[in-house]
């Protein structure tokens, strides 16, 4: 099972409380085997990672087991891409499905088998209305529905139709097989309901062997009865196609698990259904699937956060049965309570202004000590080079500052961070007025911060030293969304209108400390008083790029203190 994620022992849920209540009873034999069963139609999201938590981490947490199933039942949406794409996800979020990975069309044949037991028991039919009369014979929340003129054909009319179906002799949506129940029911879902659609599609793990699929609702609780799950997890919109779920099952006279549902993932300034993320990479308003900005598992990674905070944020959220938003501040903090622990501090300069030191010797280069983190010693130090000429950030000088500026300023001395005091003297323009240049004197006795009168300054400035510095791209993210809600739209108004045209601010000229030339992709940094980067594979030309993960600032932990 998984060795990193650990739910909190002594919290609990309402899922908590059924699984101890079937183990008080016996239900189950003591047994909790869950299962994670995604569709492969598109890359896993920040949604998906609360389920992944939740079933692996209630497996973990009662020494039972967690299947990794996919529900790969239609062909013409699903892509080998989109396997590989889950399968690493979940693996890099550090759980392990062990040998325990399967497919619904693992199944194809066994749930064709009890399709044709339904038939025999006189409990399915195969029905020859299209679709859209499928739809108008259902009815509506205050009619019944009507009864298909096909649905009293023999059952050997119906087994000869579905076997002919299964053959390729019909085609696509000329026919259909249908459960027989109650075109009464007041749940919708129980309105003889489609099994089986005819679909000439070629399969990504079963090639052109089928050309008859089942549907979700059918091969959903046969998969789960295979595979002896107990406790079958599902987000709230599956709730009222429970009865069916536990129809088939007792039609079939087969082992049952007991299906549970909870609320799905939220999430502020983002949209979660897979068709419109899919919209999105289509129409190329992001960069792929693994685009920084997307709410994908891929996408986070790729921007930095790592997967301590993303099982920490889906934790932290719990499991309820009430639908809510949960605000992406939340999502930050877990970033920054994670990556303030583990990543090494440097200097990074993203809009380079040039300051001379003239008192400061020509040749000379100092090795400056650092720590790589103060919140861990055992990350040890560093050495960083300091020479006449540097690179301050163009914000951290005004030439005319206002009332309390503790920055550098004409006149004004500051602090550089493991280096010395040093005070401006000049300020050098070219013919257009713009400052090209600061001059500035140094405290030799200054060095690392100290001076034997003890003298103390205000403002404290990083800095990277010219001659040693490496050229980064540095990409700063905001929102993809400029609304909260993007799906909370007026009628015949789009979510797209509400796409933030400044997500994402690139800088090709910013510098680094040397140690950055070459990172390893994906390796976390604090760029002091920046935020927190990550190291991204998208590097050109020997030159580093670094996709900003989160700011410093912590509006969620602002929110909480208000609201506590």
């Amino acid at each position: 099972m998984n060795n990193n994620y650990t739910e909190n022992s002594g919290s609990t849920n309402f899922i908590k409380t059924i699984i101890n209540e079937h183990n008080r009873t016996g239900r189950f034999n003591g047994r909790v085997h869950t299962r994670f069963p995604p569709e492969p139609n598109g890359y896993l999201h920040i949604g998906h990672a609360k389920s992944i938590c939740l079933n692996f981490g209630l497996a973990d947490e009662y020494g039972g087991k967690c299947n990794l199933r996919f529900d790969d039942t239609n062909p013409v949406k699903e892509e080998q891409e989109y396997i590989d794409a889950i399968i690493e996800n979940v693996r890099w979020l550090g759980f392990d499905w062990e040998d325990r990975l399967y497919f619904a069309s693992d199944y194809f044949q066994i749930m064709y088998d009890f399709a044709e037991q339904l038939i025999i028991a006189e409990k399915a039919y195969v029905c020859d209305l299209n679709s859209e009369q499928i739809r108008e014979y259902r009815g509506t929340l205050k009619e019944p529905g009507q009864e298909s003129p096909w649905r009293n054909r023999s059952v050997a009319d119906n087994l000869d139709l579905f076997r002919r179906m299964r053959s390729g002799e019909f085609e696509d949506g000329s026919k259909t097989l249908r459960a027989k129940i109650d075109m009464a029911s007041g749940n919708l879902n129980m309105r003889d309901p489609v099994i089986y659609r005819i679909l000439k599609a070629h399969h990504p793990r079963t090639g052109s062997q089928w050309c008859i699929y089942p549907m979700y609702d059918w091969a959903h609780g046969l998969e789960d009865s295979i595979e002896r799950i107990t406790h079958s997890l599902c987000t709230l919109e599956f709730e009222d196609h429970r009865p069916l779920y536990d129809w088939f099952l007792e039609a079939l006279d087969t082992y049952r698990p007991q299906q549970i549902e909870f609320a799905r993932l939220n999430l502020t300034y983002t949209v979660m259904s897979k068709r419109k993320l899919l919209t999105l990479v289509k129409d190329k308003i992001v960069n792929g699937w693994d685009d920084p900005r997307m709410p994908t598992i891929s996408g986070l990674r790729r921007r930095g956060y790592s997967p301590e905070s993303i099982r920490s944020f889906c934790d932290k959220i719990g499991v309820s049965k009430a639908n809510s938003t949960v605000d992406y501040a939340m999502l930050e903090y877990c970033a920054r309570e994670h990556l303030n622990k583990t990543s090494q501090r440097v200097m990074a300069v993203l809009k380079p202004l040039k300051v001379v030191i003239t008192s400061y010797s020509d040749d000379a280069v100092e090795m400056l000590e650092a720590d790589n983190n103060p919140e861990d010693p055992s990350m040890g130090k560093r050495l960083i080079p300091f020479s006449k000429i540097i690179y301050i950030e163009t914000d951290d000088f005004m030439e005319n500052p206002p009332g309390k500026y503790f920055r550098l300023a004409p006149g004004k001395e500051v602090r550089l961070k493991h280096a010395y005091y040093i005070t401006c003297n000049k300020v050098i323009r070219d013919h257009n007025g713009n400052i090209t240049e600061i001059h500035c004197t140094h405290d030799p006795k200054s060095r690392g911060g100290w001076t034997p009168d003890n003298r103390r300054v205000k403002g404290t400035l990083h800095w990277v030293s010219a001659g040693h510095a490496v050229k980064a791209e540095v990409r700063l993210y905001e929102h993809l969304f400029t609304k909260e809600n993007p799906l909370d739209v007026p009628d015949g108004k789009s979510f797209f209108e509400f796409i933030n045209e400044n997500s994402v601010t690139v800088l090709k000229n910013a510098l680094v400390e040397p140690e950055l030339k070459n990172p390893k992709p994906e390796t976390r940094y604090q760029f002091i008083r920046h935020g927190y980067f990550c190291a991204d594979s998208d590097s050109k030309n020997n030159a580093p790029v670094f996709n900003r993960t989160v700011t410093l600032k912590d509006t969620w932990a602002k929110i909480s203190r208000k609201s506590r």
